[in-house]
């Protein structure tokens, strides 16, 4: 049997629906899922059996309830001080066992050895999305506890997850008892004994080791050498161990460490596939966890000897999940590896290639160590999260696609109902309509509305079924977002209640009395733009002087346009204004000091502008944001904690944009209910729209992962006077029907318990 600690893997929130629960479960290839409540409190299991029993004994299915309402909570489990004995009888007839402390909390999970898993060290977990990523030590701190340290930092700096060590008893291990003066051992043995001999850390220096690996949060891993080396790392608490080349064969030893219980990785230079192919039968008869490592136990490594497509061979020999182990010069047969599926990377670092000892001149130097980094975390990423996922086009290309790409328009006028024929309908940019590949879909058809020449045909043109914009059922404010061009359009024959602007920085220097010729009788918000002239995105907390001045200055031109706007809807008393107040950036996310100088930055530019008669509502923001078809990294307004400590601090409200804060929460791996009960009470605002995964924003209401009923119930609870608009990417476009198909699914989902 395995035990597994790290219990994300297995946890599923007690707010979460049917469908998305469903979608987590084909992510993790059917593996059972533990409900918890936000405190890690067992609820029951689920699985897809579970899931189909509930669709196939319901009339009317409804994947958007609550998990728990068809969780099994009959379930069996075991406390913490279980009988290993009736672990055992239970892992015969069930395949998964929660276990428990007294108050009924996850604190790990016993699973049956021949169920495959994720593969974890302490609390990482080894799989499809991260490479773990070994800094090795090894012997090269040459004997100073003080540079065994440094290079800990230096591993630490360069992104590793854990720093690796050797421990050897020479008595036990050589025949010699490691005498590096025996004239009958070959040059070889007593070269290595010679330096191991004046080089190795003594057992209580190596603890001192491990201990500030600890202090500086990074995992310490060893690899015993000998059976008494065993014992002393297993008495010291090891979360895992690491099995040298020379050991693969070494079979008493395999045996030793299996039974520990912890995780195991092997290194196979030196081996052939036979003494391999025993090892895997060795460990998996004896129940371990544990992952292979290519490697060619060559100093350095000729490139022609590496042999990197083997990684595929040991993938089926195993039957799981692979690592490269390296002694080549350079980083990029490495970062190779990753790509063809090493989900373990290890290599050597010092901090002088030409210091005394074999490993030294195979090893990287820091800088090295940290490109290398760098080189794996952009293939993994690159790589995505599963081969058999079909081809899905990206929230960045999407909107790249209405840029660049090609639309059917109608080159004449045709009334309602008349027949669309061949030669009416040209190819055209920009790509706002129905694709090119659609034209023969549109032939015969009845035009369900009169066109314009140059209008765009949309996907309604071709459906049977067309939703139209009526007057909707809500019991709090709503609205639709609208650009000065086509306000008149699309606030008619409907019943809103407001309408929020959203303006481009072109907006700002026109007359939209053009447009909006008399007093509204409606309210209204603004949306602030994020790009401005020259490439200008708004960035109020911008460590460069200039570039935040010039984002003050041209919020306040968003601020005195909103107060004229105000002239022509006077019902508003004082307009909320939704900025993305800035904290991106290209290259990866901030640390917590640098983001506590970035609000600090934000309070002191938001002194600086006059707000007389608006109230500026900052945006809660996705950790991956789309800039014009480029995606980058988002930093302020994206935790819970943070954006309720600053709007406290600075008396702010918000505007809580639920997909931006899904995503957020995806991405984070929290509960994005617990979220919604932090922030909601700081909402004044709320933009709604659905949300796939970590980057997928502004979807269609019922197209992502969100359960919409739940957060109607916290949103009625704690944010029952916010006004709300459905933010549909392009939901404008075919005169507002992305927005009408929303509020049509809104009112259904939120009238299932309770309305808005």
């Amino acid at each position: 049997m395995f035990i597994d600690r790290n219990i994300k893997s297995f946890v599923i929130y007690e707010e979460t629906s049917i469908v998305e629960a469903l979608k987590i479960l084909n992510a993790r290839k059917g593996r059972i899922l533990i409900v918890v409540t936000d405190k890690d409190i067992v609820l029951g299991l689920i699985t897809n059996g579970d899931i189909l029993r509930s669709i196939m004994n319901a009339q009317t299915p409804d994947l958007q309830k609550n998990i728990t309402s068809i969780a099994n909570q009959n379930f069996k489990y075991v406390y913490e001080d279980y009988n290993n004995y009736n672990l055992h009888s239970l892992l015969q007839k069930y395949t998964h066992i929660p276990i428990l402390n007294t108050q009924k909390q996850l604190v790990a999970v016993a699973r049956n050895k021949q169920i495959k898993e994720a593969f974890f060290i302490d609390k990482i977990e080894i799989g499809n999305t991260h490479t773990f990523i070994i800094a090795e030590v090894g012997n090269n701190h040459n004997g100073s506890i003080e540079l065994a340290k440094q290079l800990v930092d230096y591993s630490i700096q360069a992104g590793a997850d854990c720093v690796k060590f050797q421990m050897r008893n020479l008595k036990e291990l050589y025949s010699n008892a490691g005498d590096a003066s025996d004239s009958r051992e070959n040059l070889g043995t007593q070269y290595t004994l010679d330096l191991l001999n004046r080089f190795q850390l003594s057992e209580e220096e190596l603890i001192e080791v491990f201990d500030y690996c600890k202090e500086k949060k990074i995992i310490p891993l060893c690899t015993p050498w000998d059976i008494s080396s065993l014992n002393t790392l297993e008495n010291y608490g090891m979360p895992a161990y690491k099995v040298a080349s020379a050991d693969l064969t070494n079979h008493k030893l395999l045996q030793a460490i299996a039974k520990t219980g912890k995780p195991i990785i092997c290194s196979t230079g030196m081996s052939s596939e036979n003494e391999i192919i025993q090892t895997v039968e060795l460990l998996n008869d004896l129940g371990a966890n544990f992952i292979l490592l290519h490697c060619n136990s060559t100093y350095p490594a000729p490139f022609e000897d590496i042999n990197l497509s083997y990684i595929k061979k040991l993938q089926k020999l195993t039957n799981s999940f692979v690592g490269y182990s390296g002694h080549e010069r350079g980083i990029y047969v490495s970062i190779a590896a990753v790509a063809l599926g090493a989900k373990v990377l290890e290599r050597h670092i010092t901090i002088d290639k030409t210091m005394e000892g074999n490993d030294h001149k195979v090893s990287l130097l820091p800088t090295e160590f940290e490109e290398l980094v760098k080189g794996v975390r952009i293939v993994e990423k690159s790589l995505g999260a599963s081969t058999s996922e079909s081809r899905i086009i990206s929230q960045g290309e999407m909107i790249n696609r209405v840029t660049l790409a090609k639309s059917l328009i109608i080159n004449q006028d045709l009334k309602e109902g008349g027949i669309i024929e061949d030669n009416m309908i040209e190819v055209r940019s920009p790509g706002r309509g129905l694709q090119p590949n659609y034209r023969s879909k549109l032939l015969g058809k009845k035009a369900k509305h009169s066109f314009k020449k140059g209008d765009f045909f949309f996907p309604s043109d071709i459906l049977e079924e067309v939703v139209t914009r009526r007057k909707y059922n809500f019991k709090r404010p709503w609205g639709i977002p609208v650009r000065y061009a086509d306000y008149q359009e699309l606030i008619k024959e409907t019943n809103l209640d407001f309408v929020e602007f959203h303006l481009s920085y072109k907006d700002l220097e026109v007359d939209f009395s053009k447009f909006i010729t008399k007093p509204q009788n409606i309210n209204f918000a603004v949306h602030s733009p994020e790009l401005f002239a020259g490439d200008h995105i708004l960035d109020l907390c911008a460590l460069d002087k200039n570039y935040r001045e010039r984002s003050i200055k041209e919020l306040q031109k968003v601020i005195y346009t909103t107060k004229k706007l105000n002239k022509l809807f006077s019902h508003t008393k004082r307009p909320l204004i939704v900025t993305n107040v800035g904290g991106w950036t290209q290259q990866g996310f901030l640390s917590e000091k640098e983001k506590k100088e970035k609000y600090k930055i934000l309070e002191e530019s938001l002194s600086l502008l006059d707000c007389s008669g608006v109230e500026i509502v900052p945006q809660t923001m996705p950790p991956f944001p789309w800039h014009f078809g480029g995606q980058s990294y988002h930093n302020l307004f994206v935790e819970a904690e943070e954006i309720c400590d600053f709007c406290e601090k600075n008396k702010m409200r918000i505007c809580l944009d639920i997909s931006h804060s899904k995503l957020a929460a995806t991405h984070l791996n929290t509960s994005f209910h617990n979220f919604l009960k932090q922030v909601a009470p700081i909402a004044a605002h709320l933009h709604i729209a659905d949300a796939d995964k970590a980057s997928g924003e502004g979807l269609q209401i019922g197209t992502g992962s969100i359960d919409f009923i739940t957060i109607a119930e916290v949103l009625n609870s704690l944010a029952p006077e916010a006004w709300f608009i459905p933010e549909i990417w392009q939901g404008h476009e075919n005169k507002g029907e992305g927005f009408w198909i929303a509020l049509e699914k809104l009112e259904k989902y939120l009238t299932y318990r309770q309305t808005f």
